[in-house]
């Protein structure tokens, strides 16, 4: 399996991206990666690390797409940016999927561009893995759509489910629509048509609505909301999460007692920091497209290019694309 990865992406790149892909390469992730962006900082990088050289190869791209600009004039106007020529190396079939912590808007434009929309898909979305106390929970959208009719979030419950479906092998995922209260009468105009949407549809396990304070608790499989509050959503449990972590660390260097007791404690430290690590599935996916492009944090380290990389494999292997696919062109 060969994949395709943005090197300039993301805020420290390349150095994160090609630490990440050596890492990939020696734990047999995939078979190759096509590391893209600047030729000579990618090979001094490069000379850093002792790796497989046949595996990793350097697919040269002059300009890079920053974080601050524009999604859809910057893919058209930079054409050899590293992003667009990593989403090009999947179109073209070099690359099984393309990999990205770059600029999450001009990410999902190149993809949109260059592999369309799946047919009768109304808007693509951006979901991602949301891990619980119980087990993953996907939430979409998480920042593709802002504004958000709802008809679009009902599209986005059958994308989750034949994402839960083929990549978590949920024979009948729970679907719960994101909302201020359980009841089928609270939330905005959005939400409760919505709510009617998802009742009457008998392709969806819908469950009802649910709060954001159970939300890692798990107990459903697929969350739907549209993409502000998805991404608000998200954005507020990464930072809650290295927040409450960076308390503990404090707390333990009060004094000895804490620290023994720290000392004692580190398995279980280190399973709840794993546990609720978001970068453990590397990014988001982008869905309703004909392509795989996996969508990283723009803080992402080597680990977190490294997972997503994993993650787009497992994509692969799963053969969400094409079942999506056939799913929706039989509407």
């Amino acid at each position: 399996m060969q994949i395709a990865l943005d090197a300039f992406g993301s805020d420290h790149a390349p150095s994160p991206e090609v630490e990440g892909a050596v890492l990939a390469i020696r734990e047999n992730i995939c078979d190759k990666i096509f590391l893209v962006g600047k030729e000579e900082i990618l090979t001094k990088e490069l000379g850093k690390y002792f790796y497989d050289k046949s595996r990793i190869e350097i697919v040269p791209a002059s300009e890079r797409i920053e974080m601050t600009d524009k999604a859809v004039s910057s893919v058209r106007k930079k054409k050899d940016s590293s992003l667009v020529r990593t989403v090009e190396l999947h179109k073209d079939g070099i690359a099984d999927a393309a990999v990205s912590a770059g600029n999450t808007g001009a990410a999902m434009s190149a993809s949109l561009f260059s592999y369309k929309r799946i047919k009768n898909i109304i808007r693509p979305a951006l979901a991602v893995v949301f891990p619980t106390t119980s087990t993953p929970v996907i939430l979409l959208d998480v920042g593709a759509n802002v504004d958000c009719a709802p008809e679009h979030l009902l599209q986005f419950a059958h994308l989750g489910s034949l994402y839960s479906k083929y990549f978590f092998k949920s024979e009948n995922p729970r679907v719960s629509l994101l909302n201020i209260g359980e009841e089928s009468e609270k939330g905005n105009e959005l939400v409760k048509k919505t709510y009617e949407l998802l009742t009457n549809d008998e392709g969806i396990n819908f469950q009802g609505n649910i709060e954001g304070k159970y939300l890692l608790q798990g107990g459903t499989d697929i969350i739907v909301c549209d993409g502000f509050v998805g991404n608000v959503m998200l954005k507020t449990f990464e930072g809650s999460v290295v927040s409450v972590l960076k308390i503990i660390k404090e707390q333990i260097a009060k004094d000895w007692i804490a620290k023994i007791g720290a000392l004692l404690s580190f398995p279980a430290y280190a399973y709840l920091k794993k546990r609720l690590d978001h970068t453990e599935y590397g990014g988001s996916l982008l869905v309703g497209v004909r392509g795989i492009t996996i969508i990283g944090h723009g803080s992402s380290n080597a680990t977190a290019i490294k997972n997503a990389i994993k993650y787009a494999t497992k994509i692969v292997e799963s053969g969400f694309v094409q079942d999506t696919t056939d799913y929706f062109e039989r509407q």
